[in-house]
């Protein structure tokens, strides 16, 4: 019997609840990957373009930074620029890039929860319809306790997934608010060089 003929039997000897677990385990599992690719390449982009502003500044090619980096429109806006734009340029931006981190953080705490109930309830169902029956051997049981076991080992996949992705979108903020932190450390500098 191939997967699919066995995950399709499954599904038919399961209850609503099982079906339903694993209906919202698969929508939590298409969130997870959609937060994080959609993160994801935002931040790469970003990152890419606040290095090389602050590369510039470095080296300096430049004394102010890059047209496109997140912190020139917030300095463009006033006439000189200041601590207090530059950590509110900065503050806004990492709030933004951090924008699916609870999201995938309530996925990676609750999707092992979900599995558990969708277990507990098809070993319930299991155990109820064998005390129906006059005798129950090991090769009845087994089965049904395996297969009551699928919506844990699902939600367990998804929470590593989410939890995996929340940890490399949180090291990638953070290393986009140390490039702003660092981009207006140096825009500071040049003002108070030239005053």
């Amino acid at each position: 019997m191939g997967f699919f003929e066995t995950f399709f039997h499954y599904l038919s000897q399961s209850s609503a609840i099982t079906i339903f677990v694993l209906l919202v385990l698969s929508i939590y599992f298409i969130v997870t990957f959609w937060a994080f690719f959609d993160r994801y390449i935002v931040l790469s982009k970003r990152l890419e373009i606040e290095k090389g502003s602050l590369k510039d500044l470095y080296m300096a090619r430049s004394l102010n930074v890059n047209k496109k980096s997140l912190l020139y429109s917030y300095i463009a806006k006033v006439a000189k620029p200041n601590i207090d734009i530059l950590e509110a340029a900065s503050s806004d931006m990492v709030r933004q890039s951090t924008k699916h981190l609870t999201l995938l953080s309530i996925i990676a705490s609750t999707s092992p929860f979900i599995g558990l109930f969708g277990t507990v309830v098809g070993i319930l169902e299991t155990f109820s319809t064998l005390g129906s029956q006059s005798s129950a051997s090991l090769s009845v049981v087994a089965p049904a306790i395996s297969e009551a076991l699928i919506a844990t080992a699902a939600g367990i996949l998804v929470a590593i997934f989410a939890y995996s992705f929340h940890l490399i979108l949180k090291r990638k903020a953070y290393e986009l608010s140390s490039l702003l932190s660092s981009q207006s450390k140096m825009v500071l500098s040049n003002l108070n060089q030239e005053s």
